[in-house]
């Protein structure tokens, strides 16, 4: 059973396999002059599927045709490649052709998740009894479509990623509506947080400390569920990466079929076309 509906992974690989560079049926520059064939970029893309989905170890999820090493050596090159980056670009480049991103009102806050390998990415959890931690910044826009992601140490308070995550946003989709406005939770309620958003042109509604949260719940909530929908995938819930650029690549890479999912959603109600999914539920 696929890790993702064909309605996902089909477009997923589509536009992740253009981006690969061509390579020769044959490892070259063997050190016998053997040769070995490669293993298919189908192959491990499937498997990097299984393992982003399930949470699992490379080990658990090898087969003979793909062994853990191969996909380790795999993910490494795609993510200095940066691939995942790009498959997402193009993924909210076709959301906003077909239905349009609601970037005039973006919500942005973190999560932390388990990260207990450590790692370039990796720092004290203050909710987990100080355990090995990451924490990820998503700016999301008002349907919660996610544009802008930025990992840091579990350590790292949500207010100084508050820059990095907006940028991370407007380089994904490029030119921004003239009136944006940005809404926060308590946590970025600052000075600090005033004066960045005003220089980038921006308005912000942010939380006020000391209010009940109901009362003032506004428009953020979309961002909450845009974590809960990444948190479906058990590589974001436990991340066991080391490298950083990996630890993104599986975060953008996880953005994507969120993406793709919330396009196909909403275009069911405005479109027809062949094998449309009869169905809400595309997980």
């Amino acid at each position: 059973m696929p890790a993702l509906p064909s309605c996902l992974l089909d477009p997923l690989w589509d536009q992740f396999a253009a981006l690969l560079p061509a390579r020769g049926e044959f490892v070259a520059d063997r050190p016998l002059g053997c040769h070995r064939r490669r293993i298919a970029d189908r192959s491990v893309f499937e498997h990097v599927v299984l393992a982003l989905v399930h949470g699992s170890g490379y080990e658990r999820i090898s087969t003979p045709g793909c062994s853990d090493r191969t996909i380790r050596r795999r993910v490494k090159q795609w993510a200095e490649l940066g691939i995942s980056e790009k498959v997402h670009a193009l993924a909210l480049e076709a959301y906003d052709r077909i239905i349009g991103l609601g970037l005039s009102g973006i919500s942005v806050d973190g999560c932390i998740a388990k990260a207990p390998s450590g790692g370039d990415k990796a720092g004290r959890s203050p909710v987990d009894r100080g355990k090995q931690g990451l924490k990820r910044s998503v700016a999301s826009d008002a349907c919660g479509v996610p544009p802008g992601i930025v990992s840091d140490g579990a350590n790292r308070h949500d207010a100084p990623l508050l820059g990095p995550t907006l940028d991370a946003a407007k380089e994904q989709v490029g030119a921004m509506p003239e009136t944006v406005n940005v809404n926060l939770d308590r946590g970025y309620d600052s000075a600090k947080s005033r004066e960045l958003i005003a220089e980038l042109g921006f308005t912000a509604e942010i939380a006020r400390k000391g209010v009940p949260a109901p009362i003032q719940a506004g428009k953020r909530w979309v961002v909450e569920r845009t974590h809960s929908w990444m948190n479906d995938y058990g590589k974001l819930r436990r991340c066991t990466e080391r490298s950083g650029a990996v630890v993104d690549s599986y975060l953008y890479l996880a953005a994507t079929p969120v993406t793709l999912r919330m396009l196909i959603r909403r275009s069911t109600s405005r479109y027809r076309w062949d094998g449309r999914p009869t169905t809400r539920r595309l997980k």
